[in-house]
């Protein structure tokens, strides 16, 4: 008999059961795609929301501060630079033409190589402290080898002036080379055959102050040099001092008196017999031959004995002690052709004879006049040699 209920479940054949499985399948699909555009859906709404419709630039790099150019040296500072000493000045060169290099100089120390510019046509009339100095050729404001260098914050500017070859010459410079010897403390002079070689020690002070508070130009021999040849302007009221052999009277008497008023002067030395270093500031060293001041076999000084080459060497090994030539004081006064050529030879420009006069331009380098000065000569006597 039949029983009544709900029919039992047929088992799907396997055509149904793959058409099933296929059917899952695209529905996962279907799931999974529906699911991935939505995230990425997402995804890009939440780019579009900061997105303002540009590409954006990369973050840029953080920059350091830059480093300014540094500002050139002018050439002072350039020389300062190069030394440590603190008593270094640099010194300027202003003027119309002139086109010198600043130079390192000492304070306290004289002014030492100062240019002498040339310009075609005119002559270099000096190096002044102002403008204003310059274009007045005002004397005392002209600066030379015989002043100290005095600077501010170690610079000092010279200013250099010109004028023509004729007002050169209507100057009609006459420069007196003044000659000591000897000196003395005795106002009633020295006894012996020397005597007129002492000046007495009161009228060289006498000498020293007149020359010092009168406006006298005390030129350098390089300056000299350059008047000789036209180069140079010097004014009439213009002086050079000179000792010669260096005696110990000179150390003891005169060199402090020259040191007191700062007169340049010039000490010639027998550098076989005396190598002291200058008593001061104020004293250059120069030659008096290393060992010619000696009598020749004739009776004249023994450079004119000698051969070129012989007087060569004595003159060279004068150098060898003092460190420079530039000018010489013949022994005696005594010279010839040969000895010149000597002098030639071994470098040096200048000499200074005993021949009484005045140098002016044009005068003989190797044979220079001189105003001698022998005990007795006051103030009166010197005012009426020099002015």
């Amino acid at each position: 008999m039949a029983t009544f209920g709900t029919p039992p479940a047929r088992r799907p054949s396997a055509r149904v059961r793959r058409r099933r499985l296929f059917a899952g399948i695209a529905g996962a699909v279907v799931l999974l795609a529906i699911i991935g555009g939505t995230v990425a859906a997402i995804g890009f709404a939440r780019a579009g929301a900061d997105d303002d419709g540009t590409d954006a630039a990369p973050p840029a790099p953080a920059s350091a501060t830059p480093t300014p150019t540094p500002t050139p040296l002018t050439p002072e500072e350039q020389l300062l630079a190069s030394t440590t000493d603190p008593a270094a000045c640099a010194v300027s060169f202003a003027g119309d033409g002139v086109a010198d290099a600043p130079m390192l100089q000492t304070q306290g120390a004289l002014y030492a190589g100062l240019p002498i510019p040339s310009r075609d046509g005119l002559v270099f009339a000096g190096w002044y402290a102002t403008p204003a100095d310059a274009a007045a050729f005002a004397i005392p404001g002209r600066v030379n080898g015989s002043e100290p260098v005095v600077c501010t914050d170690q610079r000092v500017t010279l200013h250099g002036a010109w004028m023509s070859p004729e007002q050169n010459v209507a100057e009609d410079a006459r420069i007196p080379i003044l000659m000591y010897h000897q000196f003395t403390a005795n106002p009633q002079g020295e006894s012996g055959w020397l005597r007129g070689n002492y000046a007495y020690v009161g009228d060289f002070d006498a000498h020293m102050n007149h020359i010092a508070t009168t406006g006298f130009y005390l030129p350098t021999w390089d300056e000299l040099s350059a008047f000789i040849d036209g180069r140079l302007f010097l004014p009439n009221h213009s002086v050079i001092v000179t000792d010669d052999d260096a005696d110990q009277t000179w150390f003891d008497l005169a060199a402090p008196l020259v040191d007191k008023y700062k007169v340049l002067t010039t000490s010639f030395m027998i550098t076989a017999y005396r190598q002291d270093p200058p008593p001061n500031v104020y004293v250059l060293r120069r030659s008096h031959t290393h060992d010619m001041h000696r009598a020749g076999a004739n009776g004249d000084g023994l450079i004119t004995n000698l051969s070129v080459p012989e007087i060569a060497a004595d003159m060279e090994a004068s150098y060898g002690v003092l460190g420079v030539k530039e000018i010489m004081a013949y022994p005696f006064g005594h010279h010839n052709d040969t000895a010149k050529e000597g002098l030639r030879q071994a470098g040096w420009e200048m000499a200074r004879t005993i021949e009484p006069g005045y140098v002016t331009i044009g005068t003989d380098k190797l044979a220079l006049p001189t105003v001698r000065i022998n005990y007795g000569m006051g103030l009166d006597a010197l005012i009426n040699l020099i002015g």
